[in-house]
């Protein structure tokens, strides 16, 4: 599973010129899940992501979470995290889990996410969606985490 995300002032998605969703202050994350990926992981990025201090103490350092500053969440879909690039020109998405898992673990991923009181708001899963955001910041940030595979 890879997750890029960025503190916004604001952002909001749409598809097809409607707005599936939008937040204030908070957070983006696109969401890629890979193949091998699994609910235990999904679960360890949602709640680093809900712990994560990436927004200002009344001191400008950051030292506080999307929790502590009563922020929202975007999850967006983007089943392009997944690529590989290491060889040629054209991306290689055979490492982006099959669309029904993906869209599971995606989901289970914003369950994750809202059952901790935030809002959160979404794109529509496997939607062609235009994404709009004011980075604030700018602040970037991604976290990877790799499948486990079992040891043969």
């Amino acid at each position: 599973m890879r997750v890029v995300i960025q503190r916004v002032s604001r952002a909001r998605v749409t598809v097809e010129g409607r707005e599936t969703g939008s937040i204030g202050s908070g957070l983006l994350a696109y969401v890629g899940v890979e193949k091998g990926d699994r609910e235990d992981e999904v679960d360890y990025v949602a709640e680093k992501i809900l712990g994560l201090r990436v927004f200002a103490n009344e001191s400008g350092r950051m030292d506080l979470s999307v929790r502590d500053v009563g922020g929202e969440i975007l999850s967006v879909s983007q089943f392009t995290l997944a690529a590989r690039i290491r060889k040629g020109r054209r991306p290689d998405f055979g490492n982006a889990a099959e669309p029904d898992r993906a869209e599971s673990l995606y989901r289970h991923f914003n369950q994750r996410l809202a059952a901790s009181g935030i809002p959160v708001a979404t794109g529509s899963f496997g939607a062609f969606m235009e994404v709009e955001s004011v980075n604030d910041g700018p602040v970037t940030f991604v976290i990877d985490r790799t499948p486990r595979r079992e040891e043969s």
